[in-house]
């Protein structure tokens, strides 16, 4: 079985989604933390949108670099989503961990992607990453077919 096979992504796609991650992981406001993350998200349609974190001196208000990239993807009418790239570390550093999606950014990923299909890349470069699903980190979450909603 080859690479897109297993996930439905083209490795040229994975790629250019880390890249531009690491790229978005530039534009971190990161004050608090000194953590930058940055994402990239794919439309199904093969759209890219790119997102920071950017902290708040209130911590609450604070938005993670995910949901940055869904909610800018979101505002300009997009729902439906392929995959996201997240890299993430210590400001000022080469990314040299992996940074995962928080609850909370998993909770708005269960929102607006199916979990089962959806591909989640946590990536310190183009060549070392892993890939997931959305479904195998976040298990039985609750989405909007609890609610009556859309799926």
């Amino acid at each position: 079985m080859d690479e897109k096979s297993r996930s439905g992504l083209e490795p040229e796609i994975k790629v250019t989604m880390i890249k531009m991650a690491l790229e978005a992981r530039k534009n971190s406001y990161s004050p608090y933390s000194h953590f930058q993350v940055g994402a990239c998200l794919l439309t199904k349609e093969g759209r890219l949108y790119t997102g920071c974190n950017i902290e708040n001196a209130a911590y609450g208000p604070t938005n993670c670099a995910e949901r940055t990239a869904f909610f800018k993807a979101v505002s300009e009418g997009e729902r439906d989503f392929a995959g996201i790239a997240i890299v993430g570390d210590k400001e000022g550093t080469v990314v040299d961990n992996y940074a995962f999606p928080c609850g909370v950014c998993r909770q708005v990923m269960t929102e607006f992607t199916d979990p089962e299909t959806f591909v989640i890349l946590v990536a310190k470069s183009e060549k070392d990453y892993l890939e997931t699903t959305l479904a195998a980190l976040l298990p039985n979450a609750f989405g909007p077919e609890m609610k009556g909603g859309n799926k």
